[in-house]
């Protein structure tokens, strides 16, 4: 635990995702983020995000390559943070269509315990938010985010500057819930004062729910069957 180990240590962290990835034949994913605090009988629209979410990871893991075996890769294989909430509710649809779905779960001072619907073999505890983040956009052919709070916004800011910088691929980024996000952030100002460009505001699309966000991905050309280098 020594300063001068740090580097060893985001190598083990790097390579044990990496191998259990490899090993389930996971060559692309489809990343879905939103609030830890949402539970499926909590107040306002916390139960539609809930089953929105639920929904969206039961579709795309049916329809978007997750279930293929037999040595195939396996595509757009639903990966989240792991933990309770939204995480829990795409996990969960994932787990309803028979598929793999992988928890990339961090340690917190709070301690936040992996959901039950990640596949046991593809979930993982982080020490560092750095390694984390790395492995839920490098394979992501697709973001998918629900209302959230800080996490969710860090989050999802990391992957629009990773598209906006050309630092990463130029995948699709949904919102669901538009009102949510109108209500929340008000992106047309950021271009009013000059913050981001006109053009910046197509990097991400608002969609109603879980279904239409699918049939968004799948308008904006997710691949249902990614190539081999497709990282």
């Amino acid at each position: 635990m020594r300063d001068s180990m740090r580097g060893v240590r985001f190598l083990l962290e790097y390579e044990k995702a990496e191998e259990a990835l490899r090993n389930w034949n996971i060559r692309s994913t489809v990343v879905v983020f939103g609030s830890a605090r949402v539970r499926p009988d909590g107040p306002g629209r916390q139960p539609f995000w809930y089953e929105e979410a639920r929904k969206f990871g039961k579709l795309c893991s049916g329809r978007g390559g997750a279930l293929n075996g037999e040595g195939l890769p396996r595509d757009n294989v639903i990966a989240t943070g792991g933990g309770p909430g939204i995480m829990e509710a795409a996990n969960r649809g994932a787990h309803d269509a028979g598929a793999p779905t992988i928890g990339f779960n961090i340690t917190l001072p709070r301690e936040q315990l992996p959901n039950p619907f990640t596949t046991p073999e593809l979930t993982f505890r982080f020490h560092y938010f750095s390694m984390r983040k790395m492995h839920l956009a490098m394979r992501a052919n697709a973001l998918v985010v629900f209302p959230g709070g800080f996490g969710t916004m860090d989050e999802l800011f990391e992957i629009l500057t990773l598209v906006q910088t050309r630092k990463g691929r130029n995948i699709p980024v949904i919102l669901v819930d538009e009102p949510f996000w109108r209500r929340t952030i008000n992106f047309e100002s950021l271009v009013a004062d000059g913050m981001i460009g006109p053009a910046e505001l197509e990097i991400f699309k608002f969609v109603r729910d879980g279904s239409d966000a699918w049939r968004q991905l799948i308008a904006d050309g997710l691949p249902l069957a990614a190539p081999l280098n497709a990282r």
